[in-house]
C-alpha cells in the first residue's frame, strides 16, 4: 500500500506538529466522507481539520492521495478477510462472500464506488494503487475458485472486479442494505460459476 506522497517508508519521520496537522487531516475526511462523500470540497476538510488548504495539498496534492491515505486502514482490514475467507471457506463461497463484502465496502462513503471506477484506468492515481491489492485478492479467490472447477475459465479478476465496483454503485445509489447487497452480488455473479 503506497504512503501519501512525502511520507513514504523512506522519508523522514513527520515534525510532531506536522503529524498532528497531517493525522487531523485524516480524521477530518474520514468524517466529511462519511456524511458528504468522497466528492466533498477539500477546502472543508481542510477548514475542518483546523489547517490552511495550503497544508492539506502539502501532504495530499490531490483528492486521490488523501481518499488513499484514508482508505489504508479499510483496505487493510479487507485483505485479512480475503484470507481469512481463502482459507476457511470452500472456494465457490469464499469468492462470493468476498465479492458480498467488497460490494459493500465499496460503497461505505457516497461516490467512492464513482473515484474506484475512475482510478482504476489510470495506473498514476494513488487510488489505483491502493486498490490495486483488492484487486489481486479477488484474482486469488477468482483462481481457487476455477481451480475446484466452481468458476467459468473464461472470467477475468478485471470483470469480477468491475461488476464488484458496478453493484456497489447500485448499493449506494439505492441505499440498500447488507442482505439486499448480498442479493444483488449472488444473482449478478451466478454466470461466473460451473
Amino acid at each position: 500500500m503506497p504512503a501519501a506522497r512525502g511520507a513514504g517508508p523512506a522519508s523522514r519521520p513527520l515534525r510532531a506538529d506536522a503529524q498532528r496537522n497531517r493525522d487531523a487531516i485524516l480524521s477530518a475526511a474520514r468524517e466529511t466522507f462519511e456524511t458528504e462523500g468522497v466528492l466533498a470540497s477539500l477546502d472543508g476538510i481542510a477548514l475542518r481539520a483546523g489547517v490552511g488548504n495550503a497544508t492539506l495539498y502539502r501532504n495530499f496534492p490531490t483528492r486521490d492521495d488523501l481518499l488513499a491515505a484514508v482508505m489504508e486502514g479499510t483496505i487493510a482490514q479487507a485483505l485479512a478477510d480475503g484470507d481469512e475467507l481463502a482459507h476457511a471457506r470452500p472456494p465457490r463461497e469464499a469468492l462470493v462472500e468476498w465479492l458480498v463484502r467488497l460490494t459493500w465496502q465499496l460503497r461505505i462513503w457516497h461516490d467512492l464506488p464513482y473515484c474506484v471506477a475512475t482510478a482504476y484506468d489510470d495506473p498514476e492515481s494513488p487510488l489505483y494503487s491502493a486498490c490495486n491489492p483488492v484487486l489481486v485478492q479477488t484474482g486469488v479467490l477468482l483462481d481457487a475458485a476455477k481451480a475446484s472447477g466452481d468458476a467459468v475459465d473464461g472470467v477475468t479478476r478485471d470483470e469480477v472486479f468491475e461488476l464488484a465496483t458496478t453493484l456497489s454503485w447500485g448499493v449506494d445509489r439505492f441505499g440498500d442494505d447488507q442482505e439486499a447487497a448480498r442479493r444483488r452480488v449472488e444473482r449478478a455473479t451466478a454466470g461466473f460459476f460451473v
